[in-house]
């Protein structure tokens, strides 16, 4: 019997990653390609949509030609992409304009007003502070700053509704994205109309795709054109996948409560699945049936995490990259063994991981990074560590939220691209004290995504019976408990630091 495959694609911050894997989830071949990323103000960060596109073309073949397998053993695929990333398009799918991506910060003065609204809808965000990120603060910043822009739009998406729509031909919109990130609620009878009325957004209800797919549906299969320029077989199944890091829960095998997923990558996003539907402040959700039936889904994040690690990097160790060039290393090389000979806390050095903003527990975009205790010991590798540390305490402050409201933070499982640093995950552990589950392959959204793709196809009857078949895990970190001791000191006054200075950091980033 000729042997099958499936695509998992994972459009993420910095590029389209593409793995090809057979039915019991090993990877056979695997390729990435890189596309830009503009920041033409501070808070801001937009995407070429035709960037996607071509880079999937290439990640697609690059991917083929890795395996060594013919187009035609491809028999399914699946997306993920970033989340918020808003577009305005035509029906035919061209592009107005670059896209808003998920950590594009512009619209807080739409967020604020959002946030007073008053709606019930608000729930979804602990009836606290909307996000920037979101879709409703997103759409709205269009309509006020590029009207013209707006009214010619046929269509008001996401990264995901774009590029199904480029594969398949059809608007299709993700249950996942449209629950999680502009207040759907397929329970209650759908969008919160009420909602986008006092916004003054009704009118972008139209502008939504309007047929919705749960992840692992079978959409279709691909366009003629759209097969041609992959370099794959027009029979091939489409299935509805969602955001990353919801998809990497799959890739996880998070599937059912009493696991947390922690997705890493340019952010972190943490996230459990629950059948209460309790709603409390500095958590967002439940979001009902995000991914899957029956089941609602927690989540807390951090808008920066491998971002600040990858700008520390290229901003001010460049010379270590180009010193290990010849031999393969980049500066990580060289600062991991360094970093790792310092104690918790990197002598005395506390940073905030607020360089876009705080997700959870603030959802606040306007606050920014900093760095305390510098003196004239310090190196580049102690500000390595404390940056480390410092995102691992912006994890720890949402475990925390996840605690203080009956979700229980016991054991967590890691994907992204934290998994490539022990010095990283131990961290990690040891500021949470928690086991942290390492998968046997890190690239979890492209897991999950061959998972629904397998699901769409019809291998598997269900989420829950191809990830028991397709996720298995390698590795597991156990923490210290001396060095949990310490950073629990540290970690009390990194939660000060916000409480005490948080006004300070407004007014002075509204300078």
């Amino acid at each position: 019997m000729k042997q099958k495959y499936v695509l998992g694609i994972d459009g993420g911050t910095g590029g389209i990653r593409v793995g090809i894997f057979d039915l019991c989830g090993h990877e056979i071949g695997f390729a990435s390609t890189s596309y830009k990323t503009y920041h033409e103000h501070p808070g801001w960060a937009e995407q070429n949509p035709m960037d996607w596109w071509n880079c999937l073309a290439q990640s697609v073949k690059k991917a083929l030609a890795d395996a060594s397998i013919d187009k035609d053993d491809i028999v399914s695929l699946s997306i993920d992409t970033t989340c918020c990333s808003v577009l305005l398009s035509s029906n035919d799918g061209v592009p107005l304009r670059n896209s808003l991506i998920w950590m594009d910060v512009r619209a807080s003065k739409e967020a604020e007003l959002v946030s007073n609204c008053g709606d019930d809808a608000l729930k979804f965000n602990g009836y606290g502070k909307a996000s920037a990120e979101w879709m409703p603060c997103k759409a709205l910043w269009l309509k006020v700053n590029e009207p013209e822009n707006y009214a010619k739009a046929d269509k008001v998406c996401e990264y995901q509704d774009w590029m199904i729509y480029k594969l398949t031909g059809i608007w299709a919109g993700a249950i996942c994205n449209m629950t999680c990130r502009w207040y759907y609620n397929a329970q209650e009878g759908g969008f919160p109309r009420s909602f986008y009325e006092k916004i003054g957004l009704e009118d972008v209800l139209d502008k939504f795709p309007q047929n919705i797919y749960y992840m692992g549906d079978k959409i279709s299969t691909l366009t003629l054109e759209a097969a041609q320029f992959l370099g794959l077989n027009p029979n091939t199944v489409v299935g509805q996948g969602g955001p990353d890091a919801y998809v990497g829960n799959i890739g996880l095998g998070v599937v059912r409560p009493g696991r947390i997923a922690l997705i890493t990558g340019s952010s972190h996003l943490i996230m459990g699945f629950t059948a209460t539907t309790k709603y409390a402040k500095g958590i967002f959700g439940p979001f009902p049936e995000s991914i899957i039936r029956g089941f609602g889904v927690v989540e807390g994040g951090q808008t920066s995490s491998g971002s600040i690690i990858e700008w520390f990097k290229n901003h001010y160790c460049k010379d270590l990259d180009l010193e290990g060039k010849n031999e393969g290393k980049d500066a990580y090389s060289y600062l991991t063994p360094e970093a790792e000979k310092l104690p918790p806390g990197a002598e005395g050095l506390l940073a905030l991981d607020y360089w876009q903003g705080n997700r959870t527990p603030y959802t606040d975009p306007v606050v920014r990074g900093m760095i305390y205790g510098l003196s004239l010991h310090h190196t580049r590798a102690h500000v390595f560590r404390a940056l480390m540390e410092s995102i691992a305490f912006g994890t720890e402050n949402v475990f925390s939220s996840f605690r203080d409201n009956g979700f229980p933070v016991e054991e967590v499982y890691m994907g992204g691209g934290t998994t490539n640093s022990e010095l990283f995950m131990q961290i990690h552990a040891d500021v949470s004290n928690v086991v942290i589950n390492v998968p046997e392959n890190p690239q979890v959204p492209c897991v999950g995504c061959a998972v629904l793709a397998a699901v769409a196809v019809g291998e598997y009857d269900s989420i829950e019976e191809a990830t028991a078949k397709m996720v298995r895990f390698n590795k597991r970190i156990v923490p210290n408990k001396d060095k949990h001791e310490i950073y629990k000191k540290i970690f009390a006054q990194y939660k000060k630091a916000y409480i005490q200075f948080g006004d300070w950091m407004r007014e002075t980033s509204n300078l």
